[in-house]
């Protein structure tokens, strides 16, 4: 598999938020492309571009180390260490690494990507930067599923003579409506949601909805509608029960409806949900 543009983008902003919690002058990466191994395509602070488009195969180097290992390694000085290969020292010489760490990002027990951050001093990398780093590995993570889910769904919708389908479309939208606030990259993140709102059966006439829904009120009904209680809705959507209520209320308020099923059927009927 590629690596496709907007999980590219998703690195790249990783990287520099990276930067900014930690201060580190240097953070770069890339992903795993299949068949062809991790390739280094995105630079932040780097004074050369000795590092760009570096191919690091698994077990190879610091990367490949954190890419075989599927966890976070780190080394004090990168040209001396005795716990890593040196298959890429030119490279790392010549943007004058010194201190090194390297996270993977591991989706479903995958490894997708590795993300590294560096000083140009050998000092150990406090504890601070890795959660950093892990932090920023994270936010990919999830990004990444979130992309793997979006095509699952649009896969699934389009999917003809299943029975199960359109309620498997369902449960992925009620999922997806959840995440997307998370997602860190705004360009992303609409995409998501303007591909989960074109879920509608194939061939079916939505009228032009009579009410117009918050974008939390459709994250709350959506989770109802997956049958998920308040309390369970407030967990996934990281909000307060108190809070879930009120969106739930409004939406009900605006949808006519009087209780949350009757809220569900009409959110559908009107194309708010599929």
């Amino acid at each position: 598999m590629t690596a496709d543009a907007g999980a590219t983008a998703e690195v790249r902003a990783a990287l520099v938020r990276l930067r900014r919690a930690t201060g580190l002058p240097v953070a770069f990466g890339g992903l795993v492309e299949e068949g062809r191994g991790l390739r280094i395509g995105e630079l932040s602070g780097a004074a050369t571009a000795s590092l760009q488009g570096l191919a690091v195969a698994p077990g190879s180097g610091l990367g490949g180390k954190a890419h075989a290992l599927a966890r976070a390694v780190a080394v004090t000085d990168y040209s001396t260490s005795r716990h890593i290969s040196h298959e890429y020292d030119v490279a790392v010489a010549a943007e004058g690494l010194r201190s090194v760490l390297a996270v993977p990002v591991v989706v479903r027990r995958r490894v997708r990507g590795v993300l590294y951050g560096a000083l140009r001093t050998a000092q150990p990398l406090g504890d601070r930067t890795l959660n950093a780093a892990v932090a920023a590995a994270r936010d990919v993570e999830q990004t990444l599923v979130v992309r793997d889910e979006a095509r699952a769904l649009l896969t699934a919708a389009r999917a003809p003579g299943d029975d199960g389908a359109w309620e498997r479309v369902r449960e992925a939208h009620s999922a997806l409506r959840a995440l997307a606030p998370r997602i860190a990259d705004p360009l992303l993140r609409c995409e998501l949601l303007d591909a989960l709102g074109k879920l509608m059966p194939t061939g079916t006439a939505v009228p032009e909805p009579a009410v117009r829904l918050a974008p939390r009120e459709v994250d709350v009904l959506s989770c109802v509608a997956s049958g998920a209680t308040n309390a369970a809705t407030a967990e996934r959507l990281s909000l307060r029960p108190e809070t879930v209520k009120g969106y739930l209320r409004s939406a009900m308020r605006k949808l006519g409806a009087h209780t949350r099923l009757e809220a569900v059927v009409a959110a559908r009927r009107t194309g708010v949900l599929p």
